[in-house]
């Protein structure tokens, strides 16, 4: 693993590349020197040259559609796949990707695009389809609280506005959240960098998450949760550590973090949010912990996907009402915009999510 967490790419094995400016010289070489042997052997056995010509004509053509055959086939199922994808259709490949010269080189360049955009356009269909869904669930709530209290069915006393007050905060959260994302998708969010102390920063980042618990309102952008029976404990060492990052976005990591780890805590958990120095020079590595049912190791590489919001229920019941499945997908984003690393981390028990920035922020384009 490189400092991004990708894994480093294979060496690619050296093969021996005939280019198609090779072919064709030695195409010409070929029927000169043909055409002389010909003419050579109508000397020496004095054959008429009108058939020695005629001779040297047909084989300089018959040799000369073959390799062109060989040079325009792959160009047209080239062009045939090309205009598939300018279509929408990503499942045609080219074939002969495994030949030694540009057009070797171009069937696998094509390929890769069609991968790509299958890919992009997959993940495109899968994103419409799960935002549909998270937007119909709270507009389908308040439609029937809206609907009841015009039929006259319900009062519209507090109780009931507090419930159609929630159901559009969720709404709310939801497009900011998707917002968020697409600032970073479009590249236009810009890291502003300080230094700071990290014990007060965490402190307040666990204060926020407490009083939005105890008041029943927004916690983090990954949902709503009203859990106070989870402690939240706090570890730093030493405790003059600082960090240089972007506050506003940490604190977006960190939140989403927490609030995760207290939606799938057990009654009257712990949650122990640590910082410590990183390995390189001036960089911060934090831990969040909970006592959860954990992350299966077969599904720690999908926690971060977008919309993706596990297949191990929280042991608290309605743990993870109202979230959105975006919230480590934010994180993940975050980290990334610092040039970190975040991962799923072996834990005895519970699940353990560690997240380490450099000292120095990455230069942007």
């Amino acid at each position: 693993m490189n400092r991004r967490g990708q894994r480093p790419e294979r060496p690619r094995r050296r093969r021996i590349v005939i280019s198609i400016k090779t072919k064709l010289g030695t195409l010409v070489v070929g029927a000169v020197l043909l055409t002389s042997g010909l003419a050579l052997v109508a000397i020496r056995t004095s054959t008429e040259f009108r058939y020695i010509t005629i001779f040297a004509m047909i084989a300089t053509l018959l040799i000369t559609q073959f390799v062109a055959q060989s040079l325009t086939a792959p160009l047209d199922e080239m062009n045939t796949v090309a205009g598939s994808i300018s279509r929408g259709d990503f499942s045609r490949r080219v074939r002969g990707a495994d030949r030694r010269d540009e057009l070797g080189d171009l069937a696998s360049t094509i390929n890769r695009m069609a991968d790509d955009l299958e890919s992009v356009d997959r993940h495109r269909k899968e994103l419409v389809a799960n935002v549909s869904h998270e937007l119909r669930t709270p507009i389908a709530a308040l439609r029937a609280v809206l609907e009841n209290v015009v039929d006259g069915v319900s009062e519209a006393d507090p109780e009931t506005m507090r419930t159609a007050l929630k159901q559009t905060e969720r709404l709310g959260r939801l497009v900011e959240t998707l917002l968020d994302l697409s600032r970073l998708d479009n590249g236009v969010v810009t890291l502003k960098a300080r230094r700071f102390e990290v014990w007060p920063y965490l402190s307040g980042v666990l204060r926020e998450a407490n009083l939005a618990a105890s008041q029943r309102g927004l916690s983090s952008t990954s949902g709503l949760h009203n859990r106070t029976d989870v402690h939240l404990h706090l570890d730093v060492s030493p405790p003059e550590l600082t960090a240089h990052a972007d506050a506003e976005r940490l604190h977006q990591v960190m939140a989403n973090l927490i609030d995760n780890a207290v939606k799938h805590s057990p009654p009257h958990g712990r949650v122990t949010v640590r910082a410590r120095r990183g390995h390189w020079p001036d960089s911060l590595a934090l831990e969040v912990e909970d006592e959860g049912p954990g992350i299966p190791e077969a599904l720690r590489h999908t926690v971060f996907e977008r919309f993706n919001r596990g297949q191990t229920p929280a042991q608290s019941g309605p743990g993870s009402d109202g979230g959105t499945g975006l919230g480590l997908a934010i994180a993940r984003w975050a980290v990334d915009l610092h040039g970190g690393e975040i991962g799923v981390a072996e834990s005895s028990r519970g699940c353990r999510i560690q997240v380490t920035l450099p000292g120095s922020l990455p230069a942007r384009d």
